[in-house]
């Protein structure tokens, strides 16, 4: 028990160890990777979800950390800045990701998704009656601007001169006639 005690106290602190590692000293560096690469590795684990990645994903967070370990200035916070690093390197990970695609037959049709049921064309047809029925209610003006922005696909220079209006109070009619058409097909969204 006296043994454990002494063992203890002659166990360097984070932040002591952060510091020898920031004026070069190999062994602490090795210390605080000893320390650390269990939490490192479980929150890499936690959001690549593969275990080969994830322990890919310790050593780069490792060796970023050795590389910008002069720029913590709390020691203390070593362990919050180095999950920090984690979970942005993570992110760069899977946004960089090359997603393996099979082009194994059978895969490709488990994969294949049916935009166009029967279901889908109903729905859209019901929304697409909803939305024109909303547009014969509004005022000639709303309807006009309406369908020159989004059917007959004008910009708001082409629209400004149709209309003999400037861009601006284009800009504001569009706006208006959305709230407004919004609320005539607000049944639809329900």
């Amino acid at each position: 028990m006296a043994t454990a005690i002494v063992e203890e106290e002659r166990l360097a602190t984070v932040a002591e160890l952060v510091r020898a590692a920031q004026a070069g000293d190999r062994q602490a560096q090795g210390e605080l990777f000893e320390r650390y690469q269990g939490h490192v590795m479980g929150v890499a684990l936690r959001r690549v979800g593969d275990y080969v990645e994830a322990q890919e994903l310790v050593q780069d967070v490792f060796v970023q950390a050795l590389l910008k370990l002069d720029q913590l200035r709390t020691p203390e916070c070593f362990g919050g800045w180095l999950r920090s690093i984690t979970v942005r390197l993570s992110i760069n990970r899977a946004v960089r990701a090359d997603r393996a695609v099979s082009t194994e037959p059978l895969a490709l049709e488990a994969a294949c998704v049916e935009l166009h049921t029967p279901l889908a064309q109903a729905v859209s047809q019901e929304r697409a009656e909803g939305v024109r029925d909303g547009l014969s209610r509004l005022r000639s003006l709303d309807r006009e601007t309406l369908v020159a922005f989004y059917v007959r696909g004008e910009s708001l220079v082409e629209m400004s001169q149709s209309f003999k209006a400037p861009i601006g109070t284009i800009k504001r009619r569009l706006h208006v006639a959305r709230l407004r058409l919004a609320k005539e097909i607000e049944h639809l969204v329900a």
